[in-house]
């Protein structure tokens, strides 16, 4: 079994998904759709979800679906790698939301979900009390985690604390390694609000944009770490961002098999040098994603939890 990439994914079917007002403030991906109802995002949004279950469950990926409820306006809930992430050692992390509507995501019952189906769950760890200051910590939006090196990489944006990064890598004896990354909006150079809108790691490479993190020395730290890792980098543009290229997720299949998981929208703006760099490393599985992408602000990877929970 790969260290890095999970053969099981949490996912969570919308019910309400739209454009939501109060992460809009700081995720400049996010886009209104003209000429359709509420009803009509919502309906395209899961129809995108079940098409891209169906392509996850061909190939081997274990998935489990759970429906949101409609008692809480979440209409994020289609990301639920932002508010919760599982590990290896049996242990739960819970992560406090920048918007408010989006800590209703969290909760308890999708736990049991997961024990019920064999998954053994030894521990919770929970930051979300930061929320009381404030302070935040999108999950592995906001962290790219790199399991096999022990390290965390991390671009700090308001829903990436510095400090709250530290602390979750000394909880769990990982390398921090924090910069600041870009995105031109408007002619200003303003945060990238999620660090795996521009980079991914998987196991035997990683994919980021380089031009997104303005700072030199701050570049080389990131591009030297993962070179004294052994990971061959893949670069993409800024452009190739704008269009979800970065956020990608590597998951295991049937017989160990691997593959980079993202976008329609992401591959086809991928060169042919870039994909036969990936697939140099493993299968490329895409799917259609616009609704979500546009009103959500986020793709593939922020649709996957990684479960890589122990088994009874």
């Amino acid at each position: 079994m790969s260290q890095q990439a999970a053969n099981t994914v949490l996912m969570i079917r919308p019910v309400q998904f739209r454009m939501n007002e109060q992460t809009a403030v700081n995720n400049y991906y996010q886009k209104k759709l003209e000429g359709l109802t509420p009803a009509n995002v919502n309906q395209k949004a899961q129809e995108e979800f079940d098409g891209f279950v169906e392509r996850l469950r061909s190939v081997g990926v274990n998935v489990v679906v759970v429906d949101d409820t409609k008692e809480s306006d979440t209409p994020d809930s289609i990301f639920p790698n932002n508010w919760v992430s599982f590990h290896y050692n049996a242990e739960v992390v819970l992560y406090p939301m920048f918007a408010e509507n989006r800590r209703l995501e969290r909760r308890e019952d999708i736990l049991d979900i997961l024990e019920e189906k064999g998954f053994k769950i030894s521990e919770i760890n929970d930051y979300t009390s930061a929320e009381e200051d404030d302070i935040f910590l999108e999950g592995t939006g906001s962290m790219i985690i790199d399991r096999e090196n022990a390290k965390v990489y991390a671009a700090l944006s308001p829903r990436a604390d510095e400090e709250l990064i530290i602390e979750f890598c000394e909880d769990n004896d990982m390398h921090p390694v924090i910069f600041e990354a870009y995105q031109t909006v408007d002619g200003k150079r303003l945060p990238i609000y999620h660090t795996n809108v521009m980079m991914s790691i998987a196991e035997t490479f990683a994919i980021i944009c380089g031009d997104s993190i303005d700072d030199k020395q701050e570049r080389k730290l990131v591009v030297n770490s993962l070179k004294e890792d052994g990971k061959e980098i893949i670069y993409i543009t800024e452009n190739q961002v704008n269009h979800f290229a970065g956020n990608m997720l590597q998951v295991e299949g049937k017989d160990g098999q691997l593959y980079m998981v993202m976008s329609t929208q992401a591959y086809e703006i991928l060169t042919d040098v870039q994909i036969k760099a990936i697939e140099k490393h493993c299968a490329i599985l895409h799917a259609p994603l616009y609704t979500i992408e546009a009103c959500g602000g986020g793709s593939a990877r922020c649709m996957l939890a990684e479960v890589f929970l122990p088994q009874e």
